[in-house]
């Protein structure tokens, strides 16, 4: 009687199948990882050396700040750094303050930039020299109420926004008496500074007369401010200004910007 006899080629030969697999899943996922370590640092190297630019931009024009934050946006890095442009560079600048070239300094908790359509050589990145240039710069900074008010100069003065207005409140003394006083200002952009007037000013707690007016007019010319903007990096400029609940927000920008410290 024959016998009959079970081959085991072909279970082995899965068996080495799927070993293999296994093992190029392995390489793959190796790679992938090594190439994420790569992207990340060559995007901290750059953070850095930006970095460095817009602190000696902040220094040159006798300001100051924490050390800026950078962030190079999108993904992979390396696929930008070839391509030599970048989608999104955003640069925090925290307790930030710049001199106004009036004798004051306008503080700005936070100077947050977005830096897009950059044009940047790998030469300039890996030296730390040559041009970074970005072709559209915004940024945004909120002057707090308590700093408008000592600007401004009125003691008492009180300064909030409502329904999207500036208003201001005082209680002054006028008459032989003290006068609730109170009124809505317009905000306007004039030669790259902020110009705050206030309008339709009264006092509650009296009748509008011819006398009252008077007093009333005059306290709302004292409220009259021309503030000069800072001394920026990058060559910002104020664009807009609107009352928000923690303060003045003030929008800024400009056009085609070397990021190093000789575009100043």
């Amino acid at each position: 009687m024959a016998e009959v006899y079970q081959s085991d080629q072909r279970p082995r030969r899965r068996r080495r199948g799927r070993g293999l697999l296994i093992a190029v899943v392995v390489l793959l996922l190796l790679l992938l990882g090594g190439l994420a370590v790569v992207d990340r640092f060559g995007a901290s190297f750059a953070e850095g050396v930006i970095a460095d630019k817009v602190t000696e931009q902040v220094r040159q024009r006798q300001a100051s700040s924490d050390t800026p934050e950078v962030d190079i946006a999108g993904v992979p890095f390396l696929t930008q750094v070839l391509r030599g442009r970048y989608q999104d560079i955003r640069i925090q600048l925290r307790n930030f303050a710049g001199p106004t070239g009036t004798g004051g300094n306008i503080r700005l908790a936070l100077l947050d930039i977005h830096a897009r359509d950059v044009t940047a050589p790998l030469d300039a990145l890996r030296s730390g020299r040559g041009d970074v240039v970005a072709g559209t710069l915004s940024g945004t900074g909120t002057i707090d109420y308590p700093q408008l008010a000592e600007l401004i100069g009125q003691p008492g003065l009180k300064l909030a926004e409502k329904d999207g207005k500036l208003v201001g409140s005082a209680r002054v003394n006028a008459l032989g008496q003290q006068l609730d006083v109170s009124g809505t200002a317009t905000l306007d952009v004039v030669d790259g500074g902020i110009r705050v007037r206030f309008a339709d000013v009264r006092a509650s707690n009296l009748p509008d007369v011819p006398v009252i007016q008077n007093v009333v007019r005059s306290y709302a010319e004292k409220l009259a401010l021309d503030l000069a903007a800072p001394q920026l990096p990058l060559q910002l400029k104020v664009q807009s200004v609107a009352p928000v609940a923690q303060g003045l927000n003030v929008t800024f920008g400009a056009r085609n910007v070397n990021l190093g410290a000789g575009s100043l």
